[in-house]
This record gives C-alpha cells, sequence and structure tokens, in this order.
C-alpha cells in the first residue's frame, strides 16, 4: 500500500502486499479483539480434529445459529471417529436431515471410514493425507490443523475472501483463479509465527461480525485503520460482487400412496437430488395431449414404482429453492388399487408410525406431516 502527498491511499498493486510493519500490527490488533470477542461456541471448546472436522463441514454455506443444535446431536450420537464409521448411512443421514447439502453428510461418513481403515481410526496430520479424504479440500484442511494443532496453515473461505479482499483494496475477481491465487498467498504471509488456530479463527470471526457482505461495521472494526478499502469508500464494491444466480421454475409433483397404516417412500439415486434420502415419489408435471393431471399422476407414479393408484385430492403446494431451481411442489393423495413394488429394495411401504426414523428431502418431512389423521 502507498500513500499519496495528499494523504489518499492507492490500492495495492497485483504484486504488492503490506509491509512487515503492518502485518505484526494486523496480527496484534485481530487476536486482541479476538479473544474479548470471540463468541463462545461449541466446536471452540475443544482442540479435538473429529469435533473440529465435523463443525467445518457443517458450517460450509450454513449459518452457525443453525449449525449448533446440529452439531452437538451428532458428536453425541457419534463421539469419535470410529463411531461414526460404524454407523449406517442412514442414521447419518437422518441425524443430518435439515441440514441441506447432503453430499457433506455422505463424504463424512466416507472419509471416518478412509480413517479407521487407512490411519487406525486417528486423524491424519500431514496435509496431503488430510486434503486425500473425501469431502476435504485446502480450506478445511487447514482450517482443521491450524486450529487442532496449530499448524501454520492458512485458510480461504467466504468470510476469509471478503476480508482479506478489502484489506488489499482488491478490485479484481476473488473467485478466478488470479484472485484466489493473490488471496491465499495473502492468507499464508499474514499468518503468525504461533496461535495460528487462533489467528485463522478471529478472521473468520471478523468476516462473519463485522466484515459483513452488506453494511460492514467499520466503526466496530479492529483494523479499519489499516483497511484501505475502508479509506476510499469501497466498502460496497470490494470484493466484486457474485454474478446473480440465474433460476429456473419448475413445477413438480409428490404423491402419497396409501394403504391403509403403510405409505410408500423411494430412496433417491446417487445423481438425483437429495441422494441416499427417501422420499415420497415425484416427477416433473409435464403436459401431454389428451392426458389429464390425474392421469398424468397415475402413469409416472407406475412407470416409478409398478403401483397402480387413484389419484385423490391436493393436500398442499409447497415452494423451495434447489441451488438454481424454484420449485413448485403440489403434494396429492393417492389410493392403492393394485401392482407390486417387486424387488426394488429403493421403493418400499413404509409404515406411518415409523417415518420418523427414515432420513426425509425436507419437502418430504412436510409432506409426512400432512398425512390425514384418517389414514393413521
Amino acid at each position: 500500500m502507498t500513500q499519496n502527498h495528499d494523504n489518499s491511499y492507492v490500492p495495492y498493486t497485483s504484486v504488492e502486499f503490506p509491509d512487515s510493519a503492518w502485518m505484526a500490527q494486523f496480527r496484534r490488533r485481530i487476536l486482541a479483539w479476538f479473544r474479548r470477542n470471540a463468541r463462545d461456541l461449541p466446536w471452540r471448546r475443544t482442540r479435538d480434529a473429529y469435533a473440529i472436522w465435523v463443525s467445518e463441514i457443517m458450517l460450509q454455506q450454513t449459518q452457525v445459529v443453525t449449525v449448533i443444535d446440529y452439531f452437538e446431536r451428532f458428536l453425541a450420537a457419534f463421539p469419535s471417529i470410529a463411531d461414526l464409521a460404524a454407523a449406517d448411512e442412514q442414521e447419518v443421514l437422518r441425524l443430518w436431515e435439515g441440514l441441506g447439502y447432503y453430499r457433506r453428510a455422505r463424504q463424512l461418513h466416507a472419509a471416518a471410514r478412509v480413517i479407521v481403515a487407512e490411519h487406525q481410526g486417528r486423524f491424519p496430520r500431514e496435509p496431503e493425507q488430510i486434503r486425500g479424504l473425501p469431502g476435504i479440500g485446502r480450506y478445511t484442511a487447514g482450517a482443521i490443523a491450524s486450529i487442532g494443532w496449530d499448524a501454520r496453515e492458512p485458510i480461504l473461505e467466504a468470510n476469509t475472501i471478503r476480508v482479506f479482499s478489502r484489506l488489499l483494496a482488491y478490485r479484481g475477481d476473488p473467485q478466478k483463479n488470479a484472485g484466489q491465487q493473490r488471496l491465499w498467498e495473502f492468507a499464508a504471509g499474514v499468518l503468525p509465527k504461533r496461535d495460528t488456530g487462533l489467528f485463522n479463527q478471529a478472521l473468520m470471526e471478523l468476516g462473519s461480525e463485522i466484515c459483513t457482505p452488506r453494511g460492514p461495521l467499520c466503526d466496530q472494526c479492529p483494523v479499519r485503520a489499516l483497511c484501505p478499502t475502508f479509506r476510499l469508500g469501497l466498502q460496497d464494491e470490494i470484493p466484486l460482487p457474485k454474478r446473480k444466480t440465474k433460476y429456473e421454475d419448475r413445477h413438480e409433483a409428490a404423491v402419497l400412496v396409501r394403504r391403509g397404516d403403510r405409505v410408500v417412500l423411494r430412496r433417491c439415486g446417487p445423481e438425483e437430488r437429495w441422494a441416499g434420502l427417501w422420499d415420497f415419489p415425484r416427477f416433473p408435471v409435464t403436459a401431454r395431449r389428451g392426458e389429464s393431471l390425474s392421469q398424468q399422476l397415475e402413469r409416472a407414479l407406475e412407470e416409478l414404482t409398478g403401483l397402480k393408484v387413484e389419484a385423490g385430492r391436493k393436500l398442499a403446494t409447497i415452494k423451495h429453492g434447489v441451488t438454481r431451481f424454484r420449485i413448485t411442489l403440489d403434494c396429492y393423495e393417492a389410493d392403492w388399487t393394485g401392482g407390486r413394488l417387486g424387488r426394488n429394495r429403493d421403493v418400499r411401504w413404509v409404515e406411518i408410525a415409523a417415518l420418523e426414523d427414515y432420513p426425509l428431502s425436507v419437502t418430504g418431512r412436510q409432506l409426512s406431516r400432512l398425512i390425514p389423521p384418517a389414514s393413521l
């Protein structure tokens, strides 16, 4: 960073980083601030790599307030890597239900099995071995290693990308290769020689609580005097905003097929939404000449399950979003009239009383709670 004769600050160029005096002052200020202001979170009360790993996976694309209860329930059910490795995937998914991004849970489970099989149940310490586990990339590996045993490993995630971009007044796209390379270099260069875990947590806390995407609390920031973005008044422009997602509207139907005290569930395949979870039969609503909606539901359900049904009334319409899709889901009742499920173990009759034991999609869980009392 350079300063002109009129005291205005010029953003760093693509190769400049702050000098050692700036770095030392930054480390001192942010660590002092964090020691006074750190939130009391359950995963901060331990140096156990397993607990830190679980928290980091859960916190990906999920708010802290949502994660706390899930984290505590998960650790109570699976207190060790061995316990998680020995669990059935369905147990893992049931405890994860509602957190979303279920691939995280399946990879966590798979990685636990790798650790038991290849590392005697102990979380590996070598960076290459950590990054070789399913679902663990450079950021997660650095977070676990630095927080767990104070390894001098940098981190770069959504919060620190924003913090670093503003500290460097970086006007480029931080998500592109050049931006990522520059920010990773800065993340490594700014690390202190000790207390790296505390330092990395302080960076994430600063981004989460102070250096927010919109309306950052610069008046409360412990390092605002070191921040060129603050001096230049560019908080709304740095970092460069992500491109807005273009959403695609979809119309789908889910069918609650009843037979006495049982309903039909189907497990989602590996390439489907909510892979590994169970759901009520669902399919896109499409227009076919000469075919009514009821006929479409009955035909689609027989193709999917082998069962013949008589479509009934609509129970509800649920609107929800999944990745780039905005989905309108119409939920219907249907009475079983014939046909058999065959040998497909991923489609089955389930007692209504046992639905709580199955990991369902969020909308599947909502639909399960709409089952009319007469069917119980």
